[in-house]
């Protein structure tokens, strides 16, 4: 029977895996789609993506810089929103990333 800390160990390898996957098939999946809108010559406005009518503008959001790194997995986080588990209830000074 695998220990509580060998457990947490393998679902952050699986965590990385997954969100490795996930990117490599989003673009792939982006591109398709891009592909596929230039050969039908769908629009945007077409897939309801478009500032119709009903559709609020929404503001661009500037990206905040990462604060924090996860030194065993390379995560970071900007510390705005919910804390990534890797840093909840720890120290999070040992997690600054130096400028």
């Amino acid at each position: 029977m695998s220990s509580y800390k060998e457990l947490l160990a393998q679902r952050e390898k699986l965590e990385r895996q997954i969100e490795e996957a996930k990117a490599r098939e989003y673009a792939e999946v982006l591109n398709e789609i891009k592909q596929k809108m230039a050969d039908y010559g769908i629009t945007l406005a077409e897939l309801g993506g478009g500032r119709g009518k009903g559709v609020k503008a929404s503001r661009a959001r500037a990206s905040v810089a990462p604060k924090y790194r996860d030194p065993d997995s390379g995560s970071t986080w900007s510390g705005r929103g919910k804390p990534p588990r890797w840093i909840v209830g720890k120290d999070r000074e040992k997690f600054l990333i130096a400028k």
